[in-house]
């Protein structure tokens, strides 16, 4: 069982608020890792006013999968998640308020659109898009946060770059929906992405019986939601930016100079 330890063998656990925030992992064979746990999410009861705790909300569900990787130490990596810590992400975000909004606000447009007529209109109609908004919101995080990225190794965090040119960092949050990082912190094939989009419409299809079947139905809703998480891929890039623009709180990005008395990353 690993053990997180850190200066003067004072012990730290994943998740621990406390500082210094660099924590090397003992194996059993005593061989030390060194890695880096992201600093916490900003808490909702540090957002002003009830503008700016809304804003919050939505947030804190941008930053739970966003992560700035050390740059102020040639090797250092950030913590990978393991089986435990990518079940409670995909748990956080399927119960996180912001997706009962969008499975609410998701249903209301189908039901003006009168998609999935079988489900008829009224307050039972409205009921059952709703359901079926968040089985999709559920099977989404399931498929593409937690399943996927177990099996094949997948890190589910988009890693920030935080800082340079503006081009360059766009382009990097776009290429996300095709590389991804490993849990050993190598670049790999988007797997989960794309394996996942294609479970979750095919799933689809058993609770909404009014979507249209085929191949071309189902490659333009696999595009449309690409595209949908690499347009989120750029709000986590720039938040700090935006946040800061708005002064709202946001995570501060480490730059090393707080661990300097560590003697265990040097």
């Amino acid at each position: 069982m690993a053990i997180w330890t850190t200066h003067k063998n004072r012990s730290f656990r994943p998740g621990n608020p406390s500082f210094p925030r660099v924590l090397v992992q003992q194996e059993a064979a005593n061989v030390g890792v060194a890695c880096a746990e992201p600093l916490p999410l900003v808490r909702l009861q540090d957002y002003d006013g009830s503008f700016q705790k809304t804003v919050g909300l939505f947030a804190r569900e941008l930053e739970r999968k966003s992560v700035h990787p050390p740059h102020y130490k040639p090797g250092l990596k950030l913590c990978s998640l393991d089986l435990r810590g990518k079940f409670l992400l995909f748990e956080r975000d399927t119960f996180d308020p912001v997706t009962l909004v969008a499975s609410g606000f998701n249903a209301g447009l189908d039901q003006a659109e009168n998609r999935d007529p079988s489900f008829e209109q009224g307050a039972a109609g409205y009921g059952k898009r709703i359901g079926g908004s968040f089985a999709d919101q559920v099977s989404f995080k399931f498929f593409r946060n937690f399943a996927y990225h177990s099996i094949f190794s997948e890190d589910p965090r988009y890693y920030r770059v935080g800082y340079g040119n503006n081009g360059r960092r766009l382009l990097h949050a776009v290429n996300h929906a095709f590389l991804a990082h490993r849990d050993n912190g190598h670049r790999m094939f988007n797997v989960s992405e794309w394996l996942g989009t294609v479970s979750v419409i095919a799933l689809s299809n058993v609770y909404h019986p009014g979507n249209e079947r085929g191949f071309a139905p189902a490659a333009i809703q696999v595009g449309y939601n690409i595209v949908e998480d690499a347009g989120f891929n750029v709000l986590r890039e720039f938040w700090p930016e935006m946040a800061r623009k708005f002064r709202l709180p946001f995570r501060v990005e480490t730059t090393g100079n707080e661990y300097e008395a560590n003697p265990s990353i040097k």
